[in-house]
């Protein structure tokens, strides 16, 4: 396939985006969909490699698309779980022979922690158990990612005091032309009564937590094409790109 013609396949690809961003029916149909499928814990029902992974299949498409466009020595999670996000990004970067992961988590339970460390992508995976916000644990993750291009994720604690600080402390990690992507800030969008047993929801969550952090940080913008490009996702407005 010459390269004009794969130019063309992109053109067309980038104008189909941008429409499918200013229709406002169909993004409200997006959200809907969301909003109606969160309540059976669509995300849930989704594993990677025999772990379950907790996040929509789109998100992980995207995720799977800056991974190989970036190509990190790092991707820095907060937030394990079971382990399935890990082990996804750490996949990834064994079948591009370059990288590593390395997961933040307050409680890794014992099931998940012996789980992970028996599963062949533990060779690039790597895990620090602790607050995310933990002084001790930030150095420790400052260290491992010195020197280093990186990819940084937050999926932890989902309210908006906690989310800004982590901006805080692991966004400037970030290389320049890569991402930080901070899960979650769909939570914004739901239902007011969608999160009854949660600290978080509408006005305190991780989207207004991106919202703040920006207007006191010039070195990231939301990549709108990439939201535009998903419709369903958890992550809107989540996708920063460090532009300096």
């Amino acid at each position: 396939m010459s390269d004009n013609v794969i130019k063309a396949f992109e053109a067309e690809c980038q104008a189909e985006v941008i429409a499918q961003g200013q229709d406002k029916d169909l993004k409200a149909l997006a959200q809907e969909f969301y909003n109606q499928s969160a309540k059976h814990k669509y995300t849930y029902h989704f594993s990677w490699m025999g772990r379950p992974i907790i996040q929509l299949p789109q998100d992980m498409m995207a995720m799977q698309e800056l991974i190989w466009r970036i190509k990190p020595d790092l991707v820095i999670e907060c937030g394990i779980a079971h382990g399935g996000s890990i082990i996804y990004y750490a996949s990834l970067l064994e079948l591009q022979g370059h990288g590593e992961v390395l997961g933040i988590d307050r409680d890794i339970r014992a099931h998940n922690r012996e789980a992970i460390e028996s599963h062949q992508m533990i060779k690039r995976i790597s895990m620090i158990e602790g607050s995310s916000l933990d002084p001790a644990v930030v150095e420790q993750v400052r260290q491992a990612a010195a020197g280093k291009k990186v990819i940084v994720v937050l999926d932890s604690n989902h309210t908006h005091d906690h989310v800004l600080e982590e901006l805080r402390l692991y966004a400037p990690l970030v290389s320049v032309d890569s991402y930080c992507v901070v899960m979650d800030t769909v939570v914004e969008d739901m239902p007011a009564d969608a999160f009854p047993d949660r600290p978080w929801g509408p006005g305190d969550n991780p989207k207004t937590a991106v919202w703040a952090y920006l207007k006191e940080n010039g070195d990231f913008e939301i990549d709108q094409q990439m939201q535009d490009k998903l419709l369903i996702t958890v992550a809107s407005d989540g996708y920063l790109r460090r532009v300096r």
